[in-house]
């Protein structure tokens, strides 16, 4: 049988047709997918998210978190000093924010931190003469900050950061003289997981810290959680906060420390993760925010953008990095950047202000770098 040539044009024209629709229907399905997606079946991938969402409402920045995470954490919202008034009230306002932004897009929401010897006045701790006040007295305080906080999010907060950084750099890694801790010890650690606890059990709670991926630090890691374990704490997980730099620690290193947190029964998170590219002024990687030093060009070579072979090295540092965890992702919860692009990231500031980083994976335009099309390669 033979088909008339207006019947095969019309044909064609169809057959076309559907094909551009097909086109299109594929090229709008790439605006809604992410990185999220493709390692939907290995870990969660996060993102941290300040003030550019929260209070500047940058509407490119959200759809960007939107499109690419399925779990977020707060840079400074949550914290003490940000979530509490002078007169030791609430302040909700971001708080809230934050977690309608989790609520609205279904994702893995972090709650970021309960106990934290940063950014938190040193009135919680001392009386009006500058003493120390009671261990009791410092209880009932942490016990009203978290049965708060926690509570009021009970159900949509699913994770916290139950104690953040309690361990010191010191030669042998002693735990840190915090503020907390010479009122109450090492309790004070025990007392926050509890309190979270019972105020939401459905709750994951972390222990999280810096630097505990490398030997030493590591050691007192485990040893610590050991020790909450015997004492029964409720913990669930624990943080590597992951501020790396583009040549250590090693990928084997990292990987040595997962395995040795899970043999604890512990999930392991990738809670702050970034790459850093800039020289190293001392021996970093590291992450106490109150480490300063002083600004001088040497320091700041890339104003201008990376150089291709500072590029290609950092791409390699990120599949590298993503071969290791796809390895072992039986054991790990979540993959989290601390903060989405290059723009917005802290370590612009830290530990010198005004340098020019390039620690994530989209950069100042909010356009992927290198590494993120190595990043999807490897789940092709």
């Amino acid at each position: 049988m033979t088909v008339s040539r207006r019947k095969f044009i019309a044909g064609a024209g169809a057959t076309f047709l559907i094909s551009q629709i097909k086109a299109n229907a594929f090229a709008e399905a790439l605006k809604h997918t992410g990185l999220k997606d493709y390692y939907a079946k290995d870990f969660k991938i996060g993102t941290a998210i300040g003030s550019d969402i929260l209070e500047k409402n940058d509407q490119q920045l959200s759809a960007l978190v939107a499109r690419e995470f399925n779990s977020i954490t707060p840079e400074n919202c949550l914290k003490w000093e940000s979530v509490r008034t002078a007169e030791e009230g609430w302040n909700f306002k971001d708080g809230d924010k934050f977690v309608e932004f989790g609520v609205k897009n279904a994702m893995y929401t972090v709650g970021h931190t309960l106990a934290w010897h940063s950014q938190i006045p040193d009135s919680v701790f001392k009386n009006d003469k500058g003493n120390y006040i009671s261990a009791e007295q410092l209880k009932k305080k942490m016990d009203h900050h978290i049965s708060t906080l926690v509570g009021r999010y009970k159900g949509k907060i699913m994770a916290w950061d139950a104690v953040n950084e309690a361990i010191d750099d010191g030669a042998g890694n002693p735990m840190r003289k915090s503020h907390y801790f010479n009122i109450l010890g090492e309790d004070f650690i025990s007392h926050a997981f509890n309190v979270a606890h019972e105020t939401d059990p459905d709750a994951h709670l972390i222990y999280n810290d810096y630097n505990i991926e490398q030997a030493g630090k590591h050691e007192a890691a485990i040893a610590l959680l050991k020790r909450l374990q015997k004492k029964e704490v409720p913990i669930n997980g624990v943080g590597i906060q992951a501020h790396l730099s583009i040549s250590g620690p090693s990928i084997e290193q990292i990987e040595k420390s997962i395995l040795n947190f899970a043999k604890l029964g512990l999930r392991v998170h990738l809670t702050e993760l970034d790459i850093d590219v800039l020289p190293q002024v001392w021996n970093l990687p590291i992450a106490e925010v109150s480490t300063r030093f002083e600004y001088t060009s040497a320091r700041d070579p890339y104003k201008n953008g990376l150089p291709k072979e500072i590029e290609d090295k950092l791409a390699k540092r990120w599949e590298s990095l993503f071969e290791m965890l796809i390895r072992n992702r039986a054991h790990i919860e979540r993959v989290t950047t601390w903060g989405v692009s290059d723009d917005v990231s802290w370590l612009n500031d830290f530990p010198i202000k005004g340098r020019t980083d390039y620690p994530l994976l989209f950069d100042r335009k909010r356009a992927p770098h290198d590494a993120y099309a190595r990043l999807i390669n490897l789940k092709k």
